[in-house]
């Protein structure tokens, strides 16, 4: 009895053992993997199509071109303007085509900090909105959401809200 004791205490360690090795392994195979994929990733690059993006809007709203400006969202993004509801998918060429109307035509983004990974950006910047005679409408601040579509980064959600004291 006491043989059979000794010998399932010792099969038992050595289950533990191993099993302790195995689950290390697979520990530092996994770490290994984040870090090959936290090392592919190049933020860098990322911050500088987000750029070329906010490039491609600003010139979208100097000419007028709310089809252009909707075309740098994905086909799944949402808009969230100030006071008002969700805008979705294909209508928000139509929200920056009233938003044109009403007499911007001008805007400058300015990116405080990128954030995330090869699967998700976060934006944090600031805005400027001029109409005619490149007079100040609106400033403010704004958070995007970018995802990947296609080899591209897309805006994804996109919220925005004024700095500018609220009309009387």
């Amino acid at each position: 009895m006491t043989k059979v004791f000794i010998q399932l205490i010792t099969v038992g360690a050595i289950s533990l053992v191993t099993a302790c090795n195995t689950a290390t392994t697979d520990s530092k195979t996994s770490d290994n993997a984040e870090n090959k994929e936290k090392a592919s990733f190049d933020l860098t690059a990322a911050r500088s199509a987000i750029d070329a993006a906010n490039a491609k809007f600003m010139d979208g709203i100097k000419r007028g071109d709310s089809t252009a400006i909707a075309a740098l969202y994905a086909n799944d993004a949402w808009a969230l303007p100030p006071n008002m509801e969700p805008v979705k998918g294909s209508a928000i060429a139509g929200l920056w085509g009233a938003v044109i109307r009403m007499g911007i035509k001008d805007a400058k983004f300015m990116t405080d900090e990128v954030t995330g990974n090869g699967e998700i950006l976060a934006e944090t910047a600031h805005y400027e909105m001029y109409g005619a005679d490149n007079k100040l409408l609106d400033k403010g601040k704004y958070v995007v959401v970018w995802k990947p579509v296609n080899g591209e980064w897309k805006l994804y959600r996109d919220i925005w809200n004024s700095s500018m004291p609220a009309a009387k």
